[in-house]
């Protein structure tokens, strides 16, 4: 450990040594590097924050919202695209001295260096302009950073609103040719298809379609015989009630034996109720009359002596409709019988014909089924283009406007003026150590002792006269008036930054 501080009391004693030699050096280093520093030109910083909104109400209900991801990805992409950093330059004063292509692209390259774009969230962006330009004042590039930052943001907006809306014409424009273009075709296919159907009646809509004709005859053909079954069967019902039914009814006061006969039958039960016997002459004279009445009603014709009976009546117009039922359900099996066989033979008869037929058909159902959804995507498409005229879905707001700073944000140079100071006085130590290195003496018994690995005797100290002690004192004084001027110069420095920094806009 002594031996360190014995090397560093030499190292201090050979910088003092020589300290005119560190104070000159120091002084150059220092002048040299704030006047660097003095020509780098301060670099003024303008921020803003914009909010995206992508999501809209009405056009989430009306299902035409499109992809939010896609939506700041495109964001990210074409707010500092080249296109709209030119258009940048040209608006600002960037431009003002750029004539040619190649001097265009320089400035883009430097803008795009200079401009930061950051995320903060999904959809919120912060803008950060830095621009110093030697060129110009402090004021000016102060103004120019806020002058870029919002051009930027003019730009986006008016490119991706007016963009979108232009898009959506071109498309519409686009949807209306190819509708154009299938309506043409479709109607070819149409008139193909009927002049077809014309001539070949039973094979309309192509073989495929005929199948399902036939199984739905077929199919209405069961139902058919179902229906006659349960007609006929219902028929038959009727005429077992109609058999049942007497077409006449026959009362008591009715002409002919058969009222007669009723008549003596109620004389005999009132009789008979008012307690009178089978013994009782007047009961088996009545009985003897009654046999002889049901004698004569025997022989009488049916249906004579009776009013007509309403019931008979009903049911005699029952089996006649129940029998036209019967007669339209058979004649409905015999047409679906003679259509089946008929397209039958038109399929085994003509294979051919029945293929043309599936080509027509098929050629003039996809026309159609393209048709309608070129139509579908057209209307949504017009429907989305009046949604963006009314109330754009890309809702662009501007959170915190750009503003002209008022300190620069680069260089910082009070820091770099006192690290200049610090670098010039270790460059002067340094090369007045290097050059007491050099030369072969010693500061020390100790060090002479250890290099030579001799025994020292001993040390004779320095005497000075008056004069010469009048004289060191004198260097002395001009020494630390020199040190003190350099750091004099700094703080002078220091106070021009803050008073230039103070005066900018």
């Amino acid at each position: 450990m002594q031996e360190v501080f014995d090397e560093l009391r030499s190292a201090l004693h050979t910088v003092w040594n020589r300290r005119w030699i560190a104070l000159g050096v120091a002084w150059g280093v220092c002048l040299l590097g704030w006047l660097a520093v003095g020509f780098i030109p301060n670099s003024y910083e303008s921020r803003a924050r914009i909010y995206v909104e992508l999501e809209d109400v009405l056009s989430e209900q009306l299902d035409i919202s499109g992809d939010g991801k896609q939506a700041i990805t495109k964001v990210r992409q074409t707010l500092v695209s080249a296109v709209n950093l030119e258009r940048v330059v040209r608006s600002t004063k960037l431009g003002d001295k750029v004539a040619t292509d190649n001097e265009m692209q320089n400035a883009v390259q430097n803008l795009t260096d200079s401009i930061v774009v950051e995320s903060e969230q999904d959809n919120l962006f912060t803008i950060t302009a830095t621009i110093g330009k030697s060129s110009l004042s402090d004021s000016e590039n102060a103004t120019l950073s806020k002058n870029v930052v919002q051009s930027l943001i003019d730009i986006f907006r008016e490119s991706n609103i007016a963009g979108n809306r232009g898009d959506v014409a071109d498309t519409i424009a686009f949807l209306d040719q190819q509708l154009e273009d299938r309506k043409r075709e479709l109607e070819a296919a149409e008139q193909r298809r009927l002049a077809f159907e014309a001539q070949h009646p039973d094979l309309i809509g192509g073989s495929g379609t005929v199948t399902g004709r036939l199984q739905g005859m077929r199919t209405e053909m069961r139902g058919i015989d179902a229906d006659i079954a349960a007609a006929q069967s219902a028929l038959a019902a009727i005429n077992g009630q109609i058999a049942s039914t007497p077409p006449s009814i026959v009362t008591a006061g009715s002409g002919g034996a058969r009222g007669a006969l009723l008549q003596a039958q109620s004389q005999l039960a009132a009789m008979r109720a008012r307690g009178l016997t089978d013994s009782h002459p007047d009961i088996q004279a009545q009985q003897r009359q009654i046999a002889t009445l049901r004698e004569q009603a025997a022989n009488e014709p049916a249906g004579s002596g009776g009013s007509p009976n309403p019931a008979y009546t009903s049911l005699m117009s029952i089996r006649a409709e129940r029998q036209a039922n019967v007669q339209a359900l058979q004649a409905r099996k015999a047409a679906l019988q003679s259509d089946i066989s008929a397209l039958i033979a038109a399929q085994a008869d003509e294979p051919a014909v029945a293929a043309e037929a599936n080509r027509i058909s098929r050629d003039y159902e996809v026309l159609k089924d393209k048709y309608d959804d070129l139509l579908k995507d057209r209307e949504e498409m017009r429907l989305r283009g009046q949604v963006e005229t009314e109330r754009s879905a890309f809702q662009f707001e501007v959170i915190d406007p750009p503003t002209a700073p008022r300190a620069p944000a680069a260089p910082n140079r009070p820091v770099l003026l006192l690290g200049v100071l610090i670098v010039g006085i270790g460059a002067g130590a340094g090369v007045a150590f290097v050059m007491g290195q050099l030369k072969s003496s010693f500061t020390t018994a100790d060090k002479l002792e250890r290099v030579l690995d001799l025994p020292v005797i001993g040390t004779i100290s320095r005497s000075m006269t008056e004069a010469a002690r009048k004289h060191e004192n004198l260097r002395l004084k001009q020494f630390l008036a020199g040190a003190g001027g350099l750091a004099g110069v700094c703080f002078l420095l220091l106070v021009v930054e803050m008073v230039q920094v103070g005066s900018v806009a």
